[in-house]
């Protein structure tokens, strides 16, 4: 049976709502109303340890247009997931306070294994469809290597992904890289310098020597990227002039298209990058760094193509609320 549920991803720099009809028995997700706002909640956080006041008050603001969306779809059940910078910030419960009040559910600052499932279960649900994986032509098989660009972390899952997902399936690691704590840390040139660059992607590798440590990615058959660096990047590879959900989701993006945009990026000033259509205006200043670190992913572990997917973590929170219902 059908259950409308609301879903709510607050993480370094966007604010994302998912309002869906799903079916745990049919396995089935539609979309009633997707949003994102671009808050910048972990403005400064790798830098100072809090979450600023004016981030702060525009994700409040956000989620206070959110709740209105929620109560007029007559949903059945809410969860607010937090990530990255809630988990690193001293005054998390100035941020709890606030979304409790508005809400009436108070944010979970969920373990990197938790955030690992449902990156996992939300973006691979599609692909193995009702836990039955066929070696078709056009279907990415099993196992996957499921990574989540964020602003703060980037998160790598590698699973098989049929029937539900237990963190006990999967082999995870969270990585402090993200397209917000790279640009703060190192890309201050407009356009970034070289030796700005090669910094970042010094961090980048560095974290990539943990994640080859702790999951065996030599056994992943296809790599799924996800969020908004990752859909992005993609967008612009595509040559959309506006972005679309329908073009991106689902499509493959060979490892050259990676490096070819990437390289644009980095060799843009903000202006120029500011008129790539497909490009959101929120990104506009760390879509670089998040590229940048898909690019490194792919170089690292030889992936010859990422697979797009739309669905992601705030997916799989939606599924997590039907299943407990």
């Amino acid at each position: 049976m059908s259950q409308r549920v609301a879903a709510i991803d607050c993480g370094t720099n966007s604010l994302r709502l998912l309002i869906a009809d799903v079916d745990p028995v049919r396995h089935t997700l539609e979309d009633v109303e997707r949003r994102m706002e671009i808050v910048r909640l972990g403005q400064g956080v790798d830098a100072t340890g809090r979450l600023a006041p004016e981030a702060l008050e525009r994700t409040f603001r956000a989620l206070t247009e959110y709740a209105g969306d929620i109560n007029s779809a007559s949903t059945a059940a809410v969860r607010m997931v937090a990530t990255s910078a809630t988990r690193d910030a001293s005054n998390s419960d100035e941020f709890a306070r606030g979304v409790q009040d508005i809400l009436g559910v108070p944010p979970e600052v969920i373990s990197g294994g938790e955030e690992a499932r449902l990156s996992f279960t939300g973006a691979t649900a599609e692909l193995s469809g009702n836990g039955v994986v066929r070696a078709t032509a056009d279907r990415p098989l099993p196992p996957y290597l499921v990574v989540d660009i964020g602003g703060g972390s980037t998160e790598f899952v590698l699973g098989v992904g049929t029937g539900p997902v237990e963190e006990a399936d999967l082999a995870a690691i969270s990585v402090d890289i993200g397209c917000v704590r790279l640009t703060e840390r190192h890309l201050h040139a407009d356009p970034p310098s070289s030796a700005e660059v090669l910094a970042a992607r010094d961090d980048i590798d560095q974290a990539l020597d943990d994640v080859a440590a702790a999951v065996p990615v030599a056994s992943a058959r296809t790599l799924v990227g996800l969020a908004g660096s990752v859909t992005t990047v993609t967008a612009i590879a595509l040559g959309l002039p506006v972005y679309d959900p329908r073009r991106t989701h689902h499509a493959r993006v060979s490892a050259a298209n990676v490096h070819r945009v990437t390289t644009q990026l980095l060799g843009q000033s903000r202006e120029e990058r500011a008129k790539i259509g497909s490009l959101h205006p929120g990104r506009v200043d760390v879509i670089g760094a998040g590229a940048l670190i898909l690019e490194r992913v792919m170089e690292r572990f030889g992936f010859g193509e990422v697979v797009t997917s739309e669905h992601d973590i705030l997916d799989g929170i939606a599924w997590s609320i039907a299943r407990d219902a």
